[in-house]
């Protein structure tokens, strides 16, 4: 059964200023299209064709040829779904108590989780994602290059924002740093988030 393009879970309106209806327009209906697409393509006829997307993932991750083409198509698939999940209109701003807690327990502050969140996202060279992860029952900031994940790295995926020129470029130029943390202050699904460490806690 072929993979189709996830609906955006918000109005492609109500983002802004942080990220446009045009950016958008261009990030889901281009880049993360193209990536459902081409995975479709590669996996075809293959035994991979009835697999779930973390299984592929999985599967092919670390790969050569047509294998890492289907890796890097399945992860920017999955990258792209968690990132749209990560977001909320009038979300950011101070978490949920709970949350606010254990980022209090693993940073000192939300204040401080912001800065080394913001730090972390602008000090990934070239194109990747920026996470906060759960890791041995604490949290952790984490990045990855091109389409990497935590579910071949480390850690369990909390939230993340997307670090490839396409996620702010038209809307923010090449301010990367006031990108994230407009990400981080305006429009942060920290229900999200509360699901994903439930999960984890689960785990």
């Amino acid at each position: 059964m072929a993979f189709e393009l996830m609906s955006l879970p918000f109005p492609k309106d109500s983002l802004g200023p942080t990220i446009s209806a045009r950016t958008l327009d261009h990030h889901h209906g281009k880049h993360h299209a193209t990536y459902v697409t081409k995975l479709n393509e590669f996996i075809a006829g293959t035994p991979l064709e009835k697999q779930d997307l973390e299984s592929i993932i999985k599967a092919t991750a670390n790969k050569t040829g047509t294998e890492r083409k289907i890796f890097n198509n399945a992860a920017q698939v999955w990258n792209h779904d968690f990132f749209w999940n990560s977001l909320a209109p009038n979300g950011g701003s101070a978490p949920p108590e709970p949350i606010k807690k254990r980022l209090e327990a693993s940073f000192g502050s939300f204040e401080n989780f912001r800065d080394k969140f913001v730090e972390a996202a602008v000090g990934q060279f070239g194109s990747g994602w920026a996470w906060l992860v759960a890791k041995d029952g604490k949290l952790e900031i984490t990045t990855t290059h091109d389409a990497d994940n935590p579910l071949i790295t480390s850690g369990y995926a909390l939230w993340t924002c997307d670090v490839w020129e396409h996620a702010y470029y038209l809307d923010h130029q090449q301010n990367r740093a006031g990108f994230v943390k407009a990400v981080v202050e305006q429009i942060a699904n920290w229900q999200f988030v509360g699901k994903r460490l439930a999960e984890a806690e689960r785990k």
